[in-house]
């Protein structure tokens, strides 16, 4: 679905605002440690956000992926962790709205309707365990295994930097096979927090996005029905990720231009209170870089997001997501340190929020796709490699 197609986006974008003025209030007592992760998520689920992605006929918002980057960016300028971690509800389940209207084989259109129906009808947030320790999010080094037993399968082994960590009732889990001594073959299950076996431990304390409730998963011996195998295919994950990386590489670009964004509005706001600074030409020449380099960014970024909606899965498109993917991770930390500068130490109190956004705007860095290996895959594209081989797209 396209932009252009969801005339209703506006209207979503006001109860967004509405839901991101709310998370704004209590963004600092979360990353205090004062008030608890679940409040974002709450606001989130209360506001009806948890259906944006699911296709409308399936009683969803239908949202394309430009307009999920924007309503992503509005979240982000409430509060940044939580819309990180709001994303990872929709990178559990992107990949699967965006077959919505399309015809499946049995046992992919029951899994499909299984998971709107979570979303729809019961309120149910799902979220993504790929990440291992020392591996990262990179599917061919995955040690989580899982075997078939019986009617549905076993699965084991620990996820590391799990976000939504006791919030979330299902989790997306990549795993390969058991026996097997490489990962080119992964697959990916719902596993539930209320699963005989999971564990949830050691809630990662991060200089920043506390709100994200980051934590180590542990899977011991989960039993889980044949049903809840990802589109009821077994191997497919990799395959998938080469061709239509986005949700991967770029689907939270909305809520770092959204941190950027904060950043830039804070600046302005902390300079109009200081006549001094605010009168300097050397201030205002600066001020102006940034906001040309914030401008230029979010057009890469919807440009990107755009072509994914009009020829998802193409080399352009691909490219563009990993271009845009770089360009907004570099650019917020160095907005942040900006701000830092032209405002002076005063702006880098506790009690004013550029402290806090400093250190959220680090982490875009080590998100996935990291900077360099965005800027491999632009180089490999622009020197005609085939990036739809496994062979050339490191993950």
């Amino acid at each position: 679905m396209h932009a252009s197609d969801t005339p209703h986006t506006e209207t979503l974008l006001d109860r967004v605002r509405s839901t991101a003025a709310e998370l704004r209030l209590g963004s600092a007592a979360v990353d205090q440690g004062q008030l608890s992760p679940h409040h974002g998520y709450r606001l989130v689920r209360d506001a009806g956000l948890l259906t944006l992605l699911v296709p409308r006929e399936s009683g969803g918002e239908g949202l394309s992926f430009l307009d999920y980057t924007k309503v992503l960016e509005e979240i982000a300028l409430g509060d940044g962790a939580t819309a990180l971690g709001f994303n990872m509800h929709n990178v559990a389940i992107g990949s699967l709205c965006e077959t919505g209207g399309a015809a499946l084989p049995e046992n992919a259109s029951r899994f499909r309707d299984w998971v709107f129906g979570e979303v729809v009808e019961r309120g149910k947030m799902f979220a993504s365990a790929t990440s291992e320790t020392g591996s990262g999010a990179k599917l061919r080094r995955i040690q989580a295994t899982y075997r078939a037993a019986g009617d549905g399968y076993v699965l084991k082994g620990t996820k590391a930097f799990v976000s939504l960590a006791g919030i979330a009732d299902h989790y997306v889990v990549a795993a390969r096979e058991d026996g097997t001594s490489e990962a080119d073959e992964v697959s990916h299950f719902v596993v539930s927090k209320d699963d005989p076996g999971v564990a949830f431990s050691g809630v990662w304390d991060g200089a920043a996005l506390r709100g994200t409730q980051t934590a180590t998963m542990t899977m011991n011996g989960v039993e889980i029905p044949r049903h809840r195998l990802f589109l009821g295919v077994e191997g497919l994950s990799l395959f998938k990720l080469v061709r239509e990386p986005h949700w991967m590489v770029s689907g939270y670009m909305g809520a770092y231009l959204g941190i950027a964004e904060s950043i830039l509005r804070l600046m302005v706001r902390l300079l109009r209170d200081n006549e001094g600074r605010r009168s300097s030409p050397v201030v205002q020449s600066e001020v102006g870089r940034l906001a040309v380099e914030l401008r230029a960014a979010r057009a890469l970024v919807h440009s990107a997001a755009r072509q994914v909606d009009e020829e998802r899965g193409s080399l352009e498109a691909n490219t563009a997501v990993h271009a845009a993917k770089y360009c907004i991770g570099e650019l917020a930390p160095r907005l942040a340190l900006g701000a830092a500068r032209i405002c002076g130490s005063g702006a880098l109190r506790t009690s004013v929020p550029l402290e806090r956004l400093l250190r959220e705007a680090s982490f875009c860095a080590v998100m996935p796709a990291k900077p360099d290996e965005c800027l491999e895959y632009v180089g490999k594209s622009a020197l005609g490699f085939n990036m739809l081989s496994a062979r050339n797209f490191d993950w």
